[in-house]
């Protein structure tokens, strides 16, 4: 077998070869909400997936040295938002380690289960969470969609690609 011209010297399997593989990759960016004790907790997510239509399943990761990471472990509940374009500010901020998350200007409210539920979202879920499943220093979390919104803001999905926010194109 003959190496492409156009492919390089493969790499030994690392964190940075992963890393800069899905610099590459394009993601939808949410933001995963939980609360605990009247305190909410969030983070941007780029590792949301649908699991299964029957029933309704969904799946994200976290890490365990993430600042939600304690709520997320404990809680019965999650919301998921998905971002649009318009939204790169509070992606940023949910990003962010230190930021005061659900201080102004983040409009929310608690929503079913008592998750804090974000507006302006193109849309959101509540899940109960069903599965913690350990993967390396992540917890992959399943949650059943026990409520939701498909129609929020109108606009275009917010993506992640390269290391940045970018809006979709025609």
């Amino acid at each position: 077998m003959t190496a492409s011209p156009e492919l390089g010297t493969p790499r030994t399997a690392s964190p940075d070869l992963l890393k800069s593989v899905f610099r590459r990759h394009a993601a939808g960016v949410a933001v995963i909400t939980a609360q605990r004790g009247g305190h909410p907790v969030g983070f941007t997510a780029t590792s949301l997936n649908s699991v299964a239509a029957e029933p309704p399943l969904i799946s994200f990761g976290i890490g365990t040295g993430s600042s939600s990471w304690p709520v997320v472990a404990e809680t019965g509940h999650v919301g998921v938002h998905i971002l649009g374009e318009h939204q790169q500010d509070l992606a940023a901020t949910f990003a962010r380690s230190g930021a005061d998350r659900f201080g102004p200007p983040t409009d929310w409210h608690t929503g079913p289960e008592g998750v804090p539920v974000l507006g302006g979202v193109l849309a959101w879920l509540v899940c109960k969470v069903v599965a913690r499943v350990p993967a390396g220093d992540h917890r992959i979390v399943l949650g059943q969609v026990v409520a939701g919104d498909p129609a929020g803001a109108a606009g275009r999905p917010l993506l992640y690609h390269q290391g940045r926010f970018n809006a979709l194109r025609d």
